[in-house]
């Protein structure tokens, strides 16, 4: 097994995929924010200061997912076909847990996975930016890719 991302001099290089041939592919990748059940309560009353806090941290999402290019070095520009953030509670005990699930499709030469979990983690620090002011105890945690389908490996399911 090899680092695709250096040359043969040990050196960082971004793969070049021109001979990789297009096909679907498909992304989902998951993340959870820990918050007391008092800024939850807060969030769903719509008496977070800053707006709606799922509807912001879905839309930074999507905006994060386009621009991953720009914050990961070696990841091509893609033309993404469909990104989708979705939230679930996963406890309302405490603490409250607040499942990100994000789903990023394209058909090209190489994969969504950095553009999925850059969605599912810029939403979650879009929710923790939005709240902070009444809860600094947030945690965002278990950032993961769960699935991968498409291109010469196939489907990787993770979860």
């Amino acid at each position: 097994m090899t680092l695709t991302h250096l040359d043969e001099h040990g050196r960082a290089q971004m793969v070049d995929v021109s001979a990789k041939t297009d096909t679907e592919r498909v992304a989902i990748a998951k993340a959870e924010i820990t918050l007391r059940a008092e800024t939850l309560a807060l969030i769903r009353a719509g008496k977070i200061e800053k707006g709606e806090v799922f509807a912001v941290a879905r839309v930074a999402g999507i905006l994060a997912a386009k621009r991953t290019h720009e914050l990961i070095p070696m990841c091509h520009p893609l033309l993404i076909t469909e990104i989708a953030i979705d939230f679930e509670i996963l406890s309302e005990g405490a603490p409250v847990r607040i499942g990100i699930i994000g789903t990023a499709k394209n058909v090209g030469k190489t994969g969504v996975e950095m553009e999925a979990l850059v969605a599912v983690t810029t939403a979650a620090l879009t929710i923790y930016d939005m709240a902070k002011a009444v809860d600094r105890a947030m945690r965002i945690e278990n950032v993961r890719l769960v699935l991968k389908r498409g291109g010469k490996s196939g489907e990787i399911r993770l979860e």
